[in-house]
C-alpha cells in the first residue's frame, strides 16, 4: 500500500494537472507536426536550391530579373514599413492612451486585413484604381498609373501589413497605462518631449518586434501583390512572384534558389523575433507589481 502511494506522484502530479504520459504525447505530436510541416519543407527548399551546384544557385540569384525583383521587394518594404510604423504607432497611441467615440470601430478596422483574403484586398484596389474602376478614368486622364505598377504594389502591401505594428503596441501600451505620461506633463514636459523621453523608450522592444514582423510580411507577400502587379517581368515582379514564374517555367533549381533567399529572411526574422520576445517578457515582468 505504501509503495503504491509513494509511486502515485510520479505518475500524476496534481500541481501540473495531468499524467506524465499525456505531456509527453502532446510534446511528441507537436514535434512531429513541426518536423513534417516546417523543418522538412524548409530543408527541401535549400536542398533543391543547391541540387545543381553552387554555380547554378548563384546564377539564379544574380540573374538580371532576380536582381530587379529583389530591388522592387526592398523598395516596397522600405516604403510600406515606415508608413505602417507611423500609422500603427499613431493608432496604438490613440487607442491605448485616450478615450473617444468610435474607438471600437477603429480597433475593428485595424483587424480588417487579418480577416480579408490578400487576394480579395488586391482585387479591391483593381476595382478602385484599375482602368474600369471607380477612379480609373480620372487616373488615365491625368496619366497616373497605380495598378500594374509599383504604386499599386506598395498600396496592397501597406494594406496587408498594417495591423502588425499596431496590434503589437496596443496591448503593451494599455498594460503600461498613462501614469508616466501624466507625470511628465505635470512636470512641464511638452507632448513631443513626453513621447520621445517617456512613451517611446517604454515601447521600444514591442515596436521593433512589430517592425520585424511587418517587414517579413511585406517582403514575402504574394496574394495581394500578385493581383495588382500584372506580372511584368523586370518591372512589377517581386521575389515571391519571381519564384512563381521560374517554377511555372519548370526552372525548379532557380525557383528554389530564390525561394531559399526568402527562407533565409524567415529564419532571420524568427531569430530576431525570439530575441525581442525575451526583451518583451522582461519589460512585462517589470510592469507587474512586486509581492
Amino acid at each position: 500500500m505504501s509503495t503504491a502511494v509513494a509511486a502515485a506522484p510520479r505518475a500524476f502530479n496534481p500541481a501540473r494537472g495531468e499524467p506524465a504520459w499525456v505531456r509527453w504525447t502532446l510534446i511528441v505530436i507537436a514535434l512531429a507536426f513541426l518536423l513534417g510541416f516546417l523543418f522538412l519543407p524548409l530543408a527541401v527548399v535549400f536542398a533543391q536550391g543547391f541540387s545543381k551546384g553552387w554555380t547554378v544557385f548563384w546564377e539564379a540569384l544574380t540573374e538580371e530579373n532576380a536582381l530587379l525583383a529583389a530591388r522592387l521587394t526592398l523598395i516596397t518594404a522600405l516604403i510600406a514599413v515606415p508608413l505602417n510604423l507611423v500609422f500603427g504607432l499613431a493608432a496604438a497611441w490613440s487607442i491605448a492612451k485616450f478615450e473617444f467615440p468610435g474607438k471600437s470601430l477603429l480597433i475593428t478596422l485595424i483587424d480588417l486585413p487579418f480577416s480579408v483574403s490578400p487576394v480579395v484586398s488586391g482585387l479591391i484596389y483593381v476595382l478602385m484604381f484599375g482602368a474600369q474602376g471607380w477612379f480609373g478614368p480620372w487616373l488615365q486622364e491625368h496619366d497616373i498609373k497605380l495598378i500594374f505598377a509599383v504604386p499599386g504594389i506598395v498600396l496592397a502591401t501597406i494594406f496587408v501589413t498594417f495591423p502588425f505594428i499596431a496590434r503589437e503596441l496596443i496591448p503593451l501600451m494599455q498594460a503600461q497605462g498613462t501614469e508616466e505620461e501624466e507625470a511628465a506633463l505635470v512636470l512641464g514636459a511638452s507632448g513631443w518631449q513626453t513621447f520621445w523621453h517617456v512613451t517611446l523608450p517604454n515601447i521600444r522592444w514591442g515596436l521593433l518586434y512589430g517592425v520585424i514582423l511587418c517587414n517579413a510580411r511585406a517582403m514575402g507577400e504574394f496574394g495581394a501583390v500578385s493581383v495588382v502587379s500584372g506580372h511584368i517581368r523586370g518591372m512589377t515582379n517581386t521575389l515571391p512572384l519571381h519564384v512563381e514564374i521560374l517554377y511555372n517555367e519548370y526552372n525548379s533549381a532557380a525557383a528554389f534558389a530564390v525561394a531559399s533567399l526568402l527562407a533565409c529572411l524567415a529564419l532571420v526574422t524568427l531569430a530576431a523575433k525570439t530575441f525581442l520576445e525575451w526583451h518583451l517578457k522582461q519589460d512585462t515582468a517589470d510592469l507587474d507589481p512586486q509581492p
